[in-house]
């Protein structure tokens, strides 16, 4: 008996459009987006902190595009587009359970600020 030849573009995976290539290119610039914000860090090579910290997320935001392009293939050609929209879905609810969560425990905090009492006293919040 014969074993049946698989092609290698078959074992793989080439078929279902993902290429080696889109690997690659997806692991080199994770690498650098990775490597660049740590190398902006702990060189100090900018002086400005709040610039440091908006190319770190700026960087971070690049990284999670190449992930999900690269990596997990989203896009509108894979399932019709459908994981792409519950791809998106799930993102908007995870914003928006995170922006409400942080707006909550904003308005919590400013509201449980320190009330000044007649005669000058403050008590203090606990």
């Amino acid at each position: 008996m014969s074993q049946p030849s698989i092609a290698p573009e078959t074992a793989h995976g080439a078929t279902s459009g993902h290429s080696q290539r889109g690997y690659r290119i997806g692991t080199i610039l994770a690498i650098i987006l990775t490597a660049v914000p740590f190398w902006l860090v702990m060189s100090g090579v900018l002086h400005d902190a709040q610039t440091t910290a908006a190319l770190i997320f700026a960087m971070g935001f690049v990284q999670i595009i190449v992930h999900v392009l690269c990596f997990l293939h989203l896009d509108t050609r894979s399932e019709g587009g459908w994981t792409l929209l519950a791809f998106l879905f799930t993102t908007v609810i995870v914003v928006l359970t995170i922006a409400g969560s942080i707006w909550v425990m904003y308005h919590l905090n400013a509201n449980m600020m320190p009330m000044p009492m007649p005669g000058g006293l403050v008590i203090p919040a606990h």
